[in-house]
């Protein structure tokens, strides 16, 4: 039976639902089912089909209390989009100075789901022993410098600072990015641990302070 002229087939109608609710899901950052169902205007039985399909494909993600949640697909293509995108290419320049000044490699990361953060570009460093590459690389928010900095959690000094976070002998230290009063990613610099020291951290969380204040104020 061939579709009527003008009117969708049952797969795009399908296909624009499901959509329909993984955007809202994304503004929101978080929905119970009957709040998702309406604000797309879906019963609660078709809506329920069409998450449990977002869900399986890792689009999004549900909690133990039922609300969901942008889950890590729709991240990872955010990354993709980024790679194209502001923030990447507002953080490029900033990057390349930080390398040029230090030698040690600076990365950008951004908040993914989960209490997790996601390293999505990366400037190496151009010591002979340099760290490379964490571009892609999921880590966790409470044992990580680019964590806390995401977290708001610099202290007194502006900048963070930690070693054996995410990888053992390495010192990373890191501030964050706002956009008004909103965190949306942060520059750190990774240092193999045998060749940091007190004074060197200092000077290169300064400098990350300094390359982020230029980027607020774009």
């Amino acid at each position: 039976m061939s579709a009527v002229p003008g009117k969708p087939d049952t797969t795009t109608r399908t296909a624009e639902r499901a959509l329909a609710l993984l955007s809202v899901v994304c503004e929101r950052g978080s929905l119970t089912l009957g709040e998702a169902a309406k604000a797309v205007d879906l019963s609660a039985s078709t809506a329920l089909r069409l998450l449990r399909t977002l869900e399986a494909a890792t689009f999004i993600r549900r909690d133990d209390e039922g609300s969901y949640h942008p889950g890590v697909a729709i991240v990872q293509l955010g990354v993709l989009a980024l790679s194209q995108e502001s923030l990447v290419a507002l953080c490029r320049d900033p990057m390349t100075r930080i390398v040029e000044q230090t030698g040690e490699s600076a990365y950008l990361s951004i908040p993914a789901p989960g209490r997790q953060g996601l390293y999505v570009a990366i400037v190496e460093g151009t010591h002979s022993v340099r760290h490379s590459n964490w571009v892609g690389r999921k880590f966790p928010l409470d044992s990580s410098a680019s964590g806390k900095a995401l977290q708001g959690g610099t202290g007194d000094t502006g900048y963070c600072v930690v070693s054996d976070g995410v990888e053992r002998d390495v010192t990373a230290i890191a501030v964050p990015i706002s956009v008004g009063d909103r965190i949306v990613g942060a520059l750190s610099v990774v240092v193999p641990s045998y060749r940091i020291t007190t004074s060197s951290i200092e000077r290169i969380g300064q400098l990350l302070l300094g390359e982020a204040r230029q980027l607020y104020a774009r």
